[in-house]
């Protein structure tokens, strides 16, 4: 049902009896994975380093001869570049009319003798709600978050999500999944310089079947069937597969997740993530969350992509 823009009353926000569930994603395995809302770095500045990367030539036998080594060679200056991210405003407000909360024991919808409202606390409960919103929002920008730097304070700071990094990428054209690609993919990724330390391979659930139906053979128990799939063991090593229902359906990610950290940016004084009370206007509680993130995605050479899967 939809959501209330606004302040919450004893109409818009009936209670019922019954247990409290969502059908929605509630679980942040990625956000888990990189230690979630309590781990991470911290900055004071909304642009942070990612790296500082070098090259070399490409490596060759050098021919020297005994005379050329009499003359010093010319030389060679290795030059840095930075790459960065930046945090983004995660902002949620809560608003609840005092009537609203001198009304817990008002029920609407199917009432049984001896029925009673789960939520005891209706300011507690949007609290929690609006926060499970926010880490939402974030597993899902850490995933598919489009990078944007702003100049002006009208513009907004957008953190670079982990599939925009990837530098090494294979395009599927609408083909199924299959273990070419991935094999391609994971060639890619180590030619280009990827350490494979913690590798993940993030997928939706339809690509998450088909991975078990490449790589999964049948139990030796005979009195069990089916697969699940959650690592593969490759030529660089083995590689985690992951369930997440913020992935894009026609994309899989592989992510080195040893080197993603979360990058949390306080407010002096008051943390990050914090609630607080607003100014009163009227009979209601009225607050706010606010709170600064942005993702350590490490080196795109460290992270791949398949893109244009099919997804049917």
């Amino acid at each position: 049902m939809p959501n209330v823009s606004g302040q919450g009353t004893i109409w818009n926000l009936p209670n019922y009896a019954g247990e409290l569930f969502t059908a929605d994603a509630v679980n942040t395995p990625f956000l888990t994975m990189i230690g979630g809302m309590g781990g991470g770095q911290q900055t004071t500045n909304f642009e942070f380093p990612i790296d500082v990367n070098y090259s070399f030539a490409a490596a060759a036998q050098p021919s020297i001869t005994e005379t050329a080594s009499l003359t010093a060679p010319t030389a060679v200056g290795y030059v840095r570049a930075q790459a960065s991210n930046v945090t983004q405003i995660f902002h949620e407000a809560v608003s609840i009319s005092y009537a609203k909360l001198s009304n817990p024991g008002r029920l609407s919808g199917l009432n049984t003798q001896g029925s009673q409202n789960d939520v005891i606390s209706e300011k507690d409960f949007q609290i929690a709600k609006a926060l499970e919103k926010i880490a939402r929002d974030i597993e899902y920008t850490c995933l598919n978050g489009v990078y944007v730097l702003t100049t002006v304070a009208g513009t907004a700071n957008t953190t670079r999500g982990a599939i925009a990094n990837a530098s090494s990428t294979v395009a599927a054209s609408s083909a199924k999944l299959t273990k070419a690609m991935i094999d391609s993919l994971l060639k890619s990724m180590y030619d280009a310089g990827a350490m494979f330390k913690q590798p993940v391979i993030w997928v939706n659930s339809f690509q998450k079947q088909v991975l078990s139906d490449i790589y999964g053979f049948a139990p030796m128990d005979r009195m069990v069937g089916g697969v699940n799939v959650e690592s593969i063991e490759t030529d660089f090593g083995t590689v985690g597969v992951k369930l997440n229902r913020f992935m894009p359906a026609a994309t899989l990610l592989v992510a080195d997740m040893a080197a993603i950290q979360p990058v949390f940016q306080p407010v002096p004084g008051k943390g990050n993530f914090f609630y607080e009370e607003l100014s009163k206007t009227g009979a209601s509680e009225n607050g706010q969350i606010f709170g600064q993130f942005g993702l350590n995605h490490g080196d795109g050479v460290l992270s791949g992509s398949i893109t244009g899967l099919a997804t049917s």
